[in-house]
């Protein structure tokens, strides 16, 4: 039994690493490649010009990271603070009308994204906010933000009432009740909320195409044309430097997390 065990477990790491690792193994090739053409399994010659031209300053790939960073996590930071009270009033209100406002919250999951950036654009254009960074992130919530509060609220549902109680009782205010009991318990739905919403945000095209009017370039709005007919090597070479931009991020987040969680069990340890 042990032996089938490992086996079997021996089987699916492998199978997951070819399901996982084959895709980037094909992407880097393409990325190195020159004229690799079908029917080859192979490139018949190999050129790092595609990673010349990204990495180099005259493709501006670096203010492009720059925005796509910037906007996602402004944008993830924002969404926190409206998540939090909004997932708050959703699990401990009772209200009337809760559907309705669970059906505004989370439409932009199920009504298409052109459909409500049209929308969007038309408002900025007279509010002046397209061609901004600004008009970017605040089209940019419609997206994430249902992801934010849905996160949450999972996460409200699972806080007994009765902690914040005894907290109350004990002395605590509303915002060191929030910090001490109610904040490390939200903090997992926090972070995997945070985790959708910037990868949601860095993978935009559509709304920040439309809203930045070609002003606010991101890392998608440089690899589009490159996937849609351009050069297969250097589109190849920017999916990658996104996928390491994705990962690195979240890796980071998962960092912070952890050692979120270890200075608040120091500091538990040392009370």
């Amino acid at each position: 039994m042990n032996k089938t065990s490992w086996l079997t477990k021996i089987i699916l790491v492998v199978v997951l690493m070819l399901f996982i690792g084959l895709p980037f193994l094909l992407l880097v090739l393409s990325s190195i490649s020159f004229g690799w053409q079908w029917p080859n399994i192979l490139p018949e010659s190999f050129s790092f010009r595609s990673w010349e031209y990204v990495l180099t300053g005259s493709s501006d790939t670096w203010r492009a990271v720059g925005f796509s960073l910037l906007i996602a996590v402004t944008v993830t930071a924002v969404n926190i603070l409206l998540a939090v009270p909004a997932a708050k009033s959703l699990v401990r209100n009772q209200l009337r009308a809760k559907w309705l406002f669970e059906a505004i919250i989370f439409a932009p999951i199920v009504i298409p994204p052109f459909v409500a950036v049209m929308g969007i654009h038309l408002t900025f254009l007279r509010l002046g906010l397209t061609e901004t960074v600004l008009g970017v992130v605040l089209a940019h919530l419609s997206p994430t933000l249902p992801y934010m509060v849905r996160a949450v609220v999972i996460s409200y549902n699972t806080l007994s009432v009765d902690w914040e109680d005894q907290a109350r009782m004990l002395g605590a205010g509303t915002i060191s009740r929030f910090y001490h009991v109610v904040l490390p318990h939200i903090m997992p739905g926090i972070a995997a909320g945070a985790s959708l919403s910037i990868l949601i945000s860095l993978s935009q095209y559509l709304i920040t195409f439309i809203i930045g009017s070609g002003q606010v370039v991101t890392l998608p709005i440089l690899l589009f044309p490159f996937i849609s007919g351009g050069d297969p090597a250097i589109a190849s070479a920017y999916s990658l430097l996104f996928a390491g931009i994705a990962i690195l991020t979240l890796l980071g987040m998962d960092a912070a997390l952890k050692k979120y969680y270890q200075k608040k069990k120091t500091a538990t340890g040392k009370a």
